[in-house]
C-alpha cells in the first residue's frame, strides 16, 4: 500500500468522522484514539523532519504514535531525552 493511499484514507475518515459524528459512545472513544493517533504520527513526522538537520530520528511506530498522540508536546519531549540520553 502506497504512503498517499494510506494518509489520504485516514484523513477522509477524519473528516468524515467530524462531520457526522458518533452517534455510539464507544464509536465516539475509537474516534477520538484515532484522531490522537494521526495526530502522534504527524507530530513524528515533523520532528524527523526538522531533526533531521541535527541527527535526531524517532521511529514512527504504534509504541511511539500512541505516546507522542496522546501526551501531546510532553511525549515528543520525554522521547526527544529518551533519544538523547538513554539511547547513545
Amino acid at each position: 500500500m502506497s504512503s498517499t493511499l494510506v494518509i489520504t484514507t485516514m484523513v477522509a475518515l477524519i473528516v468524515i468522522l467530524l462531520f457526522v459524528g458518533a452517534p455510539v459512545k464507544p464509536m465516539r472513544f475509537i474516534a477520538q484514539g484515532t484522531v490522537k493517533l494521526g495526530i502522534g504520527v504527524l507530530f513524528l513526522f515533523f520532528l524527523n523532519v526538522l531533526g533531521g538537520s541535527i541527527g535526531l530520528h524517532i521511529p514512527i511506530n504504534l509504541f511511539t504514535a500512541v505516546i507522542s498522540g496522546f501526551l501531546g508536546i510532553f511525549g515528543i519531549a520525554s522521547l526527544v531525552a529518551i533519544h538523547i540520553f538513554i539511547i547513545p
